[in-house]
């Protein structure tokens, strides 16, 4: 304040004491920020009354020490890091609207059994999942899956064999069997874990609602189909 009055000596105080007065702590805001002050800013509107008769501006006013002390005007809101919180902000926001938007409809575990295979008497080999459907779209659907990629006529779905229905917001798990068409892997050695891709979709919805999975079919090494 010191200072202030220093650079503009007709800005002094009148010692009328209002602010002092109106004050409800009974704090001097003159003597500057104290701890008992609860910034209700009585002491403002009392000097700017008085000071305004005067015409002169108010001693006490709610600004930065820029604005006071320093002269510098009104508060610069279009700062570099100003304008850096807002960009990251925006990249976060338009990022939540873009993940949003491009939720998955349905959900879809595919867990292995416990058993790695079964080989049938005829040498075909079969490999048992659990899957896990869950609709999370807002209305009833009916499901469906089948294999993609190069598997897809060398490996056929045994259970379920036909389509089913969950209602919105529910879970169904289904007991799924694969079976292979022909031989699959020539390893003496070792079981052989062939990467398969599952594709589930609602039939009535297809292009909207639809996932994809990844799983592996383990195939028996060669000397076990020949027993």
């Amino acid at each position: 304040t010191k200072e202030l009055l220093a650079v503009e000596p007709n800005a002094e105080c009148t010692t009328c004491e209002s602010c002092v007065t109106v004050c409800p702590t009974h704090i001097d805001i003159r003597k500057g920020l104290q701890l008992e002050c609860i910034n209700c800013l009585e002491c403002v509107d009392a000097c700017t009354t008085v000071m305004g008769a005067l015409g002169k501006p108010s001693l006490v006013k709610w600004s930065s020490e820029n604005e006071t002390i320093y002269q510098k005007g009104k508060t610069n809101y279009f700062r570099p890091k100003v304008i850096a919180y807002f960009t990251v902000l925006l990249i976060v926001l338009i990022s939540l609207f873009a993940m949003g938007s491009t939720k998955e409809h349905m959900l879809l575990n595919v867990n292995k059994t416990t058993r790695l295979y079964k080989i049938l008497d005829n040498g075909v080999v079969e490999n048992d999942y659990l899957f896990l459907f869950a609709n999370t779209d807002s209305k009833k659907h009916t499901y469906t899956f089948e294999i993609e990629g190069d598997l897809k006529d060398k490996i056929e779905i045994i259970r379920p064999k036909e389509p089913f229905s969950i209602a919105a917001g529910k879970k169904r798990k289904k007991v799924v069997v694969l079976r292979s068409k022909e031989k699959l892997a020539n390893d003496a050695r070792k079981d052989v874990p062939i990467p398969v891709t599952i594709k589930a979709y609602a039939v009535d919805d297809k292009e909207k609602i639809v996932v994809t999975r990844h799983t592996v079919f383990v195939y028996p090494r060669s000397d076990l189909l020949k027993k």
